[in-house]
């Protein structure tokens, strides 16, 4: 085979890419489409299917019921050079149906095209009534072993490791809509223990709308799009949604926590997660506690602003996935720490006056200190994002020995409707035995038959008791680790449809949450009231929704409805006298900055002395450089991966200027409406458009030699957040620092204490 065709260059690709799986940090800027790089002429020659990228995971290769196959992951993938049917009879061609003569019809006998066609025709399967936008990744969870004396639950002892896949999701939206939309997000975790699977199905926001499951039909339809125009999607400010939380007002303290910066995250990475409901854990001992699950992320809590994410939804929809995947593939791996509030467990189920049970309150940080329990790290991405990330099926009832439910209304129904669903949207009972759902666990069941049976069960008795297959299964007792249905006594009581009395609490934790930010996030939070009550056509449901926040804060609700250019209501309840939770706020701290985005604006006819050393020192901090030029290609034997026309500020975590470009020849309104004005400054406008909203978002800025003076020209320098020097190595120092918190918070104004 002649070394110069396309084959033999794909082929020797095919070989370099598989030596070099392997667990090395990345140095290339992330977002290659496949694991070898492309030829110009299409490949002729055989040969197999090209590996995985690096960064690329799959689910292990288990049986259906459990046991290790000992076959490597891609044994799941397509296998061979060439092109078969779907029972692996090769085929010679897939462009041109049978037909009778060049010219004639086709004919019925052609099995390749029916084949194809109907598997095509059949390829969608129903989308998630809720969370059906989300990204996925696997994973591995350590365990510190401080949980050992609360629960028996094996994954939890110290030094033990579980493989993990995680989905991250919004909750209104279609699959197809944006990620960056103001929402709750989904964080759930699939736990393959060696006891069965355990599934942490949690929030990113720790309270729920409503306390009661036969309620959450409501809430749903109240969010989702008008049934008569199927808008708007993906967001809650209309009228149905603000209709139903001003009428039932359990839902103000999930919605207060929805229009804050929680409502819409800089990355699933900066993202808590929180298990909503109480749980019970039980030991060794039998002895019990309640607890709350908390995820915490090792690089702190961090938001997008509101034009951030609204230039999102336009210029990369799929920002969040985007950003979780090159995180990985740069092998600046997502971590978060599990925690573990813990509370006794008395008749009463409450802790400090609040009420364990009612999905709608938290326990304070600083009532009960969250207790680190094991890390979380995600570091492989999906091979094929249907398989996994689109059929991975949880529930809150998969529970290993050690984790059991309490009587939570909302949490009861959740473990009724997660099977349900599934049943619908994967085609039967048998939807835990597709890869990515299979437990790494022994399965001895006796479910039989249905749509999708991949088992080959054996046996003729599955029935308890059976003498015909030896009397198994057999009921595992104590001594075999089985799962402990805690023997919790029910109080005595007639049935009611009613709630406890202490669930009628509507505000005082709203109010504590409201009076826990500081002076910016309360702006955001004005502005995202204003907004999304701004946008519903009836009056009479802005005035409803005033008077609920008139019963969390008097100021809260004269600047909202000064916005709306309405009166403020009086309150019709006593506020609340609470304590600031400071755990609330996303404002005053420092975090590591792996993983971010720095834009590097370059002039191709510049000083380009310091280029490569930055670009360097920006891979060594763990981040990522992107090169942003009038042109594409290389500059300085440097590869470019912005243009100007293609650049935009929310893209990017800091800015910095290595040059001051001259307007490139594609600046020019009728070919690039970022470029302004039809009056050409001295600068690109796009350039100066990049400063103008870095600034105007807070994020750190940079510049040094001819960058300095663009910073200048701006009116930039000496304003908080804005790095000036001789080198930049200098500037990148003090503009890395100023990151760690995340933005500039003294560029936000803020009317409010």
């Amino acid at each position: 085979m002649d070394p110069s065709k396309p084959a033999k260059v794909v082929k020797d690709a095919v070989e370099a890419a598989a030596e070099k799986l392997t667990d090395a940090p990345a140095t290339d800027v992330p977002g290659a489409p496949g694991s070898a790089p492309p030829p110009v002429e299409e490949p002729t020659a055989p040969h197999d299917p090209l590996p995985p990228k690096r960064e690329q995971g799959a689910p292990q290769t288990r049986t259906p019921t459990g046991a290790r196959t000992g076959a490597p992951t891609t044994a799941s993938g397509q296998q061979g050079a060439y092109l078969t049917t779907a029972n692996g009879a090769r085929l010679r061609d897939t462009d041109h149906s049978l037909k009778a003569g060049p010219r004639g019809p086709v004919l019925l006998q052609d099995h390749h095209l029916r084949e194809k066609i109907t598997h095509f025709d059949h390829e969608r399967i129903p989308e998630r009534v809720v969370h059906a936008r989300g990204a996925g990744a696997h994973g591995v969870f350590t365990s510190y072993g401080t949980a050992e004396a609360l629960t028996m639950a094996g994954f939890l002892r110290k030094g033990r490791s579980t493989d993990v896949f995680v989905r991250f999701s919004t909750v209104l939206g279609s699959r197809g809509s944006a990620d960056t939309v103001r929402d709750t997000r989904g964080f759930a975790t699939k736990f393959y223990t060696d006891e069965g699977t355990f599934d942490l199905v949690a929030n990113n926001i720790p309270v729920f709308f409503i306390q009661d499951a036969i309620k959450f039909p409501d809430i749903i339809h109240a969010g989702k799009p008008h049934p008569d125009r199927e808008i708007p999607q993906a967001q809650s400010a209309h009228d149905t949604f603000w209709d139903f939380v001003s009428l039932h007002t359990e839902a103000q303290h999930h919605t207060m926590w929805n229009m804050s910066d929680r409502g819409i995250p800089r990355s699933y990475r900066t993202m808590e997660g929180f298990g909503v409901h109480t749980f019970r854990l039980v030991n060794e001992a039998a002895e019990t506690v309640l607890v709350k699950f908390h995820w915490k992320p090792k690089l702190g809590v961090h938001s997008l602003t509101w034009e951030e994410a609204q230039l999102l939804g336009g210029v990369d929809p799929d920002f969040h996935r985007r950003d979780l995947y090159d995180a990985i593939e740069s092998g600046a791996y997502p971590e978060w720490e599990l925690g573990l509030q813990v509370f006794p467990d008395t008749p009463e189920e409450t802790f400090g006056g609040i009420d364990l049970l009612d999905p709608t309150k938290i326990v304070p940080e600083e009532l009960a200190p969250v207790q680190p329990v094991g890390l979380l790290t995600l570091n492989r991405t999906p091979t094929n994002f249907f398989a996994e990330t689109e059929q991975v099926a949880f529930h809150v009832g998969h529970l290993p020995p050690g984790i059991d439910v309490t009587n939570d209304p909302l949490l009861q129904g959740r473990l009724f409707s997660y099977v349900d669903t599934q049943l619908t949207r994967l085609g039967g009972p048998n939807f835990p035995q597709i890869p990515i759902n299979r437990p790494h666990a022994p399965v001895n069941d006796m479910l039989r038959d249905g749509f999708h049976q991949q088992a080959v069960h054996a046996g003729v008795a599955p029935y308890r008791p059976n003498s015909l297959d030896g009397g198994n299964p057999f009921p595992a007792g104590d001594d075999a680790r089985a799962f402990v249905d805690v023997p919790v006594r029910v109080a005595e009581a007639p049935k009611v449809r009613a709630n406890p009395v202490s669930f009628d609490d509507h505000y005082s934790q709203v109010r504590l949450f409201w009076l826990s930010m500081s002076p910016v996030e309360k702006e955001h939070i004005i502005r995202a009231y204003t907004f999304e009550l701004g946008k519903c056509y009836h009056q009479a449901i802005r005035e409803r929704q005033l008077r609920c926040l008139a019963n969390i804060d008097p100021v809260l609700c004269a600047q909202v409805a000064t916005g709306l250019g309405l009166p403020a209501p009086e309150p019709t309840v006593p506020l609340a006298d609470v304590t600031p939770s400071p755990a609330l706020s996303q404002v005053g701290r420092e975090w590591p900055t792996d993983g971010r985005t720095v834009g590097i604006v370059v002039d191709p006819d510049g000083d380009l002395d310091d280029l490569d050393e930055v670009r360097q020192a920006v891979f060594a901090a763990g981040m990522v450089p992107l090169l942003i030029a009038p042109h594409g290609g290389m500059v300085a034997d440097l590869p470019v991966q912005r243009t100007f026309a293609t650049a935009r500020s929310v893209e990017f975590d800091a800015l910095l200027l290595a040059g001051a470009p001259a307007p490139a020849p594609d600046a020019l309104p009728a070919r690039d409406a970022k470029a302004g004005s039809a009056d050409r400054s001295a600068v690109d406008p796009r350039v100066l458009l990049l400063v103008e909203e870095c600034w105007r978002h807070a994020k750190a800025i940079g510049g040094w030699g001819a960058g300095g003076g663009v910073l200048r020209q701006f009116g930039a320098t000496g304003t908080p957040g804005v790095v000036t020097g001789g080198s930049g190595a200098e500037v990148f120092d003090g503009v890395r620092s100023l990151m760690t918190a995340h933005r500039v918070w003294e560029r936000f104004p803020a009317s409010v204490a």
